[in-house]
């Protein structure tokens, strides 16, 4: 049969072998692409940390690291030392804005080739998802496979005897620690991180085409993905803003860019979810940290593991109490948007409740990704952690909680934003139609 008779349910015409290539071709521009921006943000972010002058040639397979942690990947730090001492070392963390950047680079390019398509046959949706989920994984593999380095320790001097007893054992046994990337782990939760990415393109993509039975939840489901979308990427910007204006103003800019171009996510949505009342276990101890801005520093540097909320910030720096109005003018703000985008025949009750458990979901998606946990330490004999050698970083969010507030928060929000909108769409901007099934969105 010709390829120029028009295909079932929207398809693309062309169905034969040049459209299996474009499609293969499309996968690939998706994958590399989103790698591609993900290694540029983390050699950025690595660098400005002061990672550039790391010896033996290790900047490239730290990157490699940083982005494979970005893709939900496992690093497993590992040490050396010889019969009398050891080393412990764990790192689990994610660099979330190497992971923002990857995924709205890769969704964008996964949902192009379908933007002049009204409907897709499922076929032809999971072919396109299948493509690019194989070419992921064979590209995580292949950076897996350069993110591994060992680094020598240097012994600690000092006035101390008992420093120096020690760092003449530690010249004799030469201790190492290393990182590499654990396959199995990576790839199972790097398979979870691509089929989510894929997912969320397209419930907030108003213009990607869906299965025709799938159709039907078009309306109620696509303007609340997308207003929680804008919800967190807001976050994201008004940080991305605070940073450079304290880059420009207060010195200190490379550290500042380190933290943008690592972490600028994990610091915003901590800033969300501790504005709508949730809370972090957290802990800085040790000479080392991560890229943090140095007011989380301070309340959780030195201490036993603390509480991290907005009162903990507040005793530090009054100004965190901005935090609970810009939680709910943000929230209202996307409430809002989301019931101007919603048919016109939803009830208030009903926007209420599709707010409420929108954001539930939104904040146990993105809570648990700011769980950061780093430790490192270095003994002689079985005795203790060697001074300047061991330390431990925890920032750990109660996550079940903050889902229950979260739920508070957008049942009100989703109520008061659907009451504004009502007034909108009496002034016709949102079209209201008898007897349809939903309106525009």
């Amino acid at each position: 049969m010709s390829s120029q008779l028009p295909t079932a349910r929207g398809a693309p015409a062309g169905t034969g072998a040049g459209h299996l290539v474009r499609g293969w071709l499309d996968a690939l521009l998706a994958v590399l692409a989103g790698f591609l921006a993900m290694a540029v943000v983390a050699a950025l972010g690595l660098w400005a940390a002061g990672a550039g002058d790391l010896p033996d040639g290790a900047f490239p397979s730290v990157v490699a690291a940083v982005v494979v942690m970005a893709a939900g990947g496992r690093i497993d730090m590992s040490g050396q030392a010889g019969a009398l001492a050891g080393t412990n070392a764990e790192l689990t963390a994610m660099p979330l804005s190497v992971t923002l950047v990857g995924a709205l680079v890769t969704g964008f390019l996964f949902l192009r080739p379908l933007r002049h398509h009204a409907v897709a046959g499922g076929g032809d949706l999971l072919a396109r998802v299948g493509r690019t989920t194989v070419l992921w994984l064979a590209a995580l593999a292949g950076v897996s496979a350069l993110a591994r380095h060992d680094f020598p320790l240097t012994a600690p001097t000092g006035d101390d005897p008992v420093t120096d007893i020690f760092g003449e054992l530690l010249e004799a046994t030469n201790p190492s620690v290393g990182f590499r990337a654990e396959y199995g782990p990576t790839l199972g939760y790097g398979l979870l991180w691509i089929l989510g990415v894929l997912l969320v393109a397209l419930l907030v993509s108003s213009g990607a085409p869906l299965p025709a039975r799938a159709v039907r939840y078009h309306a109620a489901v696509r303007p609340a993905a997308s207003a929680m979308l804008l919800l967190v990427l807001a976050y994201v910007v008004i940080g991305l803003v605070i940073g450079l204006v304290v880059a420009a103003t207060r010195g200190h800019t490379a550290e500042t860019f380190a933290v943008i171009l690592l972490g600028l996510p994990n610091v915003s949505w901590l800033a969300l979810g501790t504005g709508i009342g949730g809370s972090w276990d957290g802990k800085v101890d040790g000479p080392f940290g991560l890229p943090m801005p140095q007011l989380l520093d301070e309340v959780l540097r030195g201490r036993q593991t603390t509480t991290l909320d907005v009162a903990a910030l507040a005793e530090q720096d009054a100004r965190a109490w901005w935090l609970i109005p810009v939680a709910a003018v943000l929230l209202l703000a996307a409430a809002f948007l989301m019931a101007t985008r919603s048919p016109a025949g939803i009830r208030l009750w009903q926007h209420a409740l599709h707010c409420g458990v929108a954001f539930a979901l939104t904040m146990l998606a993105v809570a648990p990704l700011t769980h950061v946990f780093a430790r490192f330490g270095l003994s002689v004999l079985g005795i203790g952690d060697i001074e300047g050698f061991g330390g431990e970083v925890v920032l750990d969010p109660h996550v079940w909680a903050m889902a229950g507030l979260a739920l508070a928060w957008g049942l009100v929000a989703g109520f008061l934003g659907g009451l504004l909108a009502l007034r909108v769409k009496r002034h016709g901007e949102v079209p209201q139609e008898t007897g349809q099934g939903g309106a525009r969105s």
